[in-house]
């Protein structure tokens, strides 16, 4: 490829609204130009770093067996209130009506789709297992679209779906797909790690994420390293403490708190510990008819509540945190001295494992301006409902019993589901077994982010200059940056005669004939962030040298002309 005939279209600064580092210097390295809210153009500099990712899904899901097919991005609505999906995806999911009134659904996601098709065409247990798989444009009406390609309306994934026979087959399935995700971003170039996940709004029974690790992720990951446990952090489970309960030492007492609302300020207020104090959080939980039941949950001062957690306690259902209104109502007093000890008893208290180990705690006496220390399970309450409602901490205890915990951010770029029957239930999709009977498919579920990989593969790779590309994953692998390429014969001719070399090795390589100053030359393709640079120039020429520089290196190094394809395979292993 020749400069002059690509498109290269780069800023000296992102747009205001550009908020993290991937937004900003794909905006300046012209990979992508807003359309609007949260939808882009892929420019053709961004979509060669597509493609690659691509490529190498396909490979891969090719590998593990996976066959590719395609679904349309427009699906008719009465697949999706099959599965109830149509009311319960809310306005993420963008419905449109075609001019017969008929309403249809912007696929975000297929398992309604995939699951027709194998109802209409899987009959009998020999034709299982099977793995479609598809890479679409997937659209979600994200209420704040933000970080440009982290958290757009349209994107493309790959999605893929196993179908089998049984949970043993599934597991297969499942362990393939988790074997050929460690391959794929193993070949992106990425530092990432498998986390044990939530299921969320999808259903099914297991599943794990795959995250780029980054500072800028969103999402908090849980691992031990002296063992392979690894989670997100909504799904981490936080262990009892090993130590049975202390037996009470204080006496309750009602204590003045003068305008102090927080666990820390509460605790600093009395001279004592914020591990000794405990945090209420009340939520208003629907019932039917309308109805709503209040529960109070406890954590320690220092600890936060994990609302996933909080949604799976037994009988909770949908839930919200409780208004002011609702609060004075059952407690008697505002937020902030809110406490488990003598509340009505149609309020529900569920505390933390922690908390149910505590003794002499601090908590709210609901009332204005004080709060009870001294507090103890047994003598002052009754003993709670125990369950495992918090965000672990580093230092926890990890789950496995190997170690102790640590937290890293990472972005969510993959992600693996045991579906099970939650679909094929719900559309009837069901084989003959070897003795002629209906059984229901067991189904999987697994997705990559394409487009959200280069996002994730920025964030974890830059630096003042631009963007520093992995290898596999770079638009191209190798630029050749002639000085004055259209003045010089000398330079002109070596330049010539080195890119026919690079193609004819199978070397993806870009040479920049377009004349630019050297300055201006590599400030571009340090901002695009071509992995290998060779520059050109009469000097070198004639001493027989080029000059070259990877992304990361500090300064360029002198290679003899003859050497240089050799080196440069040496470099791109």
């Amino acid at each position: 490829m020749r400069a002059s005939r690509f498109f290269i279209s780069t800023l000296k600064e992102a747009p205001s609204d550009a908020e993290i580092v991937s937004h900003k210097l794909m905006i300046r390295a012209g990979m992508i130009k807003r359309l609007g809210s949260g939808i882009y153009n892929y420019m053709p500099m961004g979509l060669r770093v597509i493609r690659k990712v691509e490529n190498i899904v396909r490979e891969e899901m090719n590998r593990a067996g996976a066959v590719e097919l395609l679904m349309p991005l427009v699906q008719p609505a009465e697949l999706w209130q099959e599965t109830g999906r149509w009311d319960k995806m809310g306005p993420e999911l963008l419905r449109v009506k075609d001019r017969h009134g008929r309403d249809f659904a912007i696929q975000p996601t297929s398992e309604e789709v995939v699951t027709d098709i194998a109802r209409s065409e899987i009959k009998s247990y020999r034709q299982l297992p099977v793995n479609f798989y598809h890479i679409q444009t997937k659209f979600r009406d994200e209420r704040r679209p933000r970080f440009g390609l982290m958290r757009g309306r349209e994107f493309t994934m790959k999605d893929a779906y196993s179908f089998d026979r049984d949970v043993e087959g599934l597991k297969k399935s499942y362990q393939a797909m988790v074997d050929a995700y460690t391959r794929i971003f193993n070949r992106f170039g990425l530092n990432f790690r498998a986390v044990a996940a939530d299921n969320g709004a999808i259903g099914g029974s297991g599943s794990q994420e795959f995250h780029v690790i980054a500072d800028t992720g969103e999402d908090a990951l849980v691992y031990c390293p002296q063992s392979d446990y690894a989670a997100n952090i909504e799904a981490a489970e936080a262990v009892a403490p090993s130590k049975p309960r202390n037996p009470p030492t204080q006496a309750l007492t009602k204590t003045a708190t003068p305008n102090k609302t927080r666990c820390d300020e509460v605790a600093e207020f009395l001279a004592m510990s914020l591990t000794d104090t405990v945090k209420s959080i009340v939520l208003s939980v629907e019932k039917e008819e309308g109805e709503r039941e209040i529960w109070l949950l406890l954590v320690r001062g220092d600890h936060e509540l994990n609302e996933v957690k909080a949604g799976k306690l037994p009988g909770i259902g949908p839930f919200r945190f409780a208004s002011d209104t609702e609060i004075l109502e059952h407690f008697g007093s505002k937020p902030g001295y809110l406490g488990p000890i003598n509340i009505p008893k149609s309020v529900k208290i569920v505390a933390d494992r922690t908390v149910a180990q505590m003794s002499d705690f601090i908590c709210g006496a609901n009332e204005e301006n004080f709060h009870y220390t001294g507090a103890n399970w047994g003598r002052d309450l009754p003993e709670p409902v125990v369950a495992d409602i918090r965000n672990v901490i580093a230092g926890d205890v990890s789950p496995d019993g190997k170690g102790v915990l640590e937290v890293q951010r990472g972005i969510e770029v993959g992600h693996v589901f045991q579906l099970g029957t939650r679909y094929s239930e719900d559309m009837k999709a069901s084989y003959l077994d070897e003795h002629g009977k209906p059984q229901l498919m067991q189904m999987g579920c697994y997705g990559i982010g394409v487009t959200r990989i280069l996002g994730a593969a920025i964030e974890q790779n830059f630096d003042a200059k631009g963007i520093i590309w992995p290898l596999a994953i770079a638009p191209f692998e190798v630029v050749l940056c002639p000085l004055g390429y259209d003045r010089s014969d000398a330079v002109r001719e070596a330049t010539e005669s080195l890119y026919a070399l690079l193609v004819e090795a199978g070397i993806d390589v870009i040479l920049d004939d377009r004349g630019e100053r050297p300055g201006a030359m590599f400030a571009d393709w340090e901002l695009i962030g071509v992995p290998h640079r060779v520059v050109i120039g009469e000097r070198s020429l004639k001493e027989d040298l080029l000059e070259y520089q990877g992304r990361r290196d500090e300064a360029a190094t002198p290679i003899a002309r003859s050497e240089i394809l050799s080196f440069l395979r040496s470099r791109m292993i």
